[in-house]
Formats: C-alpha cells, structure tokens, sequence
C-alpha cells in the first residue's frame, strides 16, 4: 500500500515539474539582416503565426550607448508585405521618425490579415498573443528599448489603427499612446473587411470591440491623453461615434476631424500622427 502511494507521489511531483504538455515552444528569431534601406529584419518562427513572419527594425542613425530609446510600433494593415496601402516602412525611413524623434521605430509582419486578435480555436492566428507575448519582449531584449508604458507607442490606420486603439484598451499597463488614422473604430459584428476569419465568431469579437472596452476601461485610460483619432477618409462615421463614445466616458483624448486624406500609408497623416503620440512622452 505504502509502495503504491510512494510511486502515485513521485509521479505527481514528476508531473508537476515537467513543463505542460500543452505548453507552446518558444518562437525562434533570426539575427538581424542588414537590408540596403537601413532596416534590420529578423525572421519569427511562432506558434501564434502561420510561416514565417518577420520583425523589421529601424534604429537612430546615432545611438547613446547609455540611452533607452521609446520604440513607435508601426502596425501593418495588410497579411505578410502587402503594399495595396502604400509602402509603411519606406514612408517611416522618407520622414525620417527614428532621427526627428529619438526612437526605435519597429513593423511587425502577420501571417493572416491583421485584425489584432486571438483567434478562438486556430492557433496560427494569435495575432494578439503574438505581438504582446513575442515582439513587444524582442524588441526590448536585443534593442536599447525603454521597456516601459510611456516608451510603447503604436500608431496605424483603417486596420491597424483598430489596432492600436484595441492593443492599448486591453493592454493599458503596457502600452502608453495610442493613434488610429481613418479606422473603423465602431464596428459592431466581424462581418466585413475580412474580420471574420480572425475573430472567428461574435462571442469572441465582444472583448475586443472598441467602443465596449472604451466604456469598460475608461478609469484606467482616462488622464493623460493616450489615444488620438484623426482624419478621415472611407471612416469618417465610425471616428463621429468613437468621439462621441470617448466624450461619454471623460476619456481624455486628441481628436482632429480632417483633413480628408487618402487612405493610404503615404497620403500624409502619418506625420502628425507621431508628432501627437511623441507630445506624450
């Protein structure tokens, strides 16, 4: 009887020291590769993604060696290096942000249609769990980041710049400014624009609609003017209820109701949208 015990206990112990048997591995990051434009690239392997995907990395032309820089997450719009939308990073590197602005300026790659979110039952698209869990912790364990909230800006359009207002609300102790261009911040259902291959269902979309979470987390993001909405073009409507959503909750914020521009990467809203995020630090 003793004995049986004895083997049920060890067994138990073994058990509880083995990592979990669903315990994803941990992703593989490549060195950097030196492209001809100046950006570094990194090729991610991860269970959150399908393929490989990519971390492109674009850094101060002169760098303190004692310095922490913020790092401005420029969140993609499209799957993989789509560039329907204009070309982000060659705009990034034309406006020169890492040297007007002092920072790290990062554009993460997706395997699927960027929406920001963790896909109820398809494990290769955590797109959430992968830029929270896998980027954001790279980025500040090989470059000299700040790793704090107020040195984590993100900034994007249509898409991603749901995005952005989504990865701050969920994540506000981690993230510390917030600017969407021309985005449809008012969605309700995932029922257009390609939404419903990421969400996967409307039980799972809930936790992340933007004008519920701007309601649930009003207290913990309401000083400081974290998230900015500028500009218009296809999303003008959608802007007019999440203002309208944000005055409801005494959220305070940055608002700019245009220009219209075109909604495109290189139609000229990038600039004053990192001038308002940079006003924050």
């Amino acid at each position: 009887m003793f004995s049986i015990a004895l083997r049920v206990s060890l067994a138990a112990c073994l058990l509880a020291a083995s990592p979990a048997a669903d315990a994803p591995p941990p992703p593989t990051i490549s060195a950097a590769r030196p492209e001809a434009d100046g950006w570094l690239v990194h090729a991610v392997q991860s269970e959150f993604q399908a393929g490989t995907t990519e971390i492109h990395v674009l850094l101060p032309s002169r760098l303190d060696a004692q310095a922490k820089y913020p790092v401005l997450y420029i969140l993609p719009v499209e799957a993989g290096d789509g560039r329907q939308w204009g070309q982000p990073r060659q705009e990034v590197q034309r406006l020169g942000l890492p040297d007007k602005y002092g920072c790290i300026c990062v554009y993460p790659t997706f395997s699927h249609l960027p929406w920001y979110a963790d896909h109820p039952d398809d494990p290769r698209i955590r797109q959430e769990s992968y830029f929270v869990r896998v980027v954001v912790p790279f980025v500040e364990r090989t470059y000299p980041a700040q790793g704090k909230p107020e040195g984590r800006l993100l900034v994007g359009f249509s898409k991603s710049g749901w995005g952005a207002f989504s990865l701050l609300l969920r994540h506000p102790q981690l993230f510390g400014r917030a600017a969407a261009w021309d985005a449809p911040l008012a969605m309700e259902r995932p029922d257009r624009f390609g939404m419903g291959e990421i969400f996967g269902t409307q039980e799972n979309f809930a936790p992340y609609q933007i004008t519920r979470l701007l309601r649930e987390r009003a207290v913990a993001v309401r000083r400081g003017q974290r998230l900015i909405h500028l500009g218009y073009d296809n999303f003008r409507d959608q802007h007019a209820v999440a203002e309208k959503v944000l005055n409801e909750a005494r959220i305070e914020h940055v608002f700019h109701d245009g220009p219209q521009r075109r909604h495109a990467w290189g139609s000229g809203w990038l600039p004053e949208a990192v001038e308002l995020l940079s006003r924050g630090r």
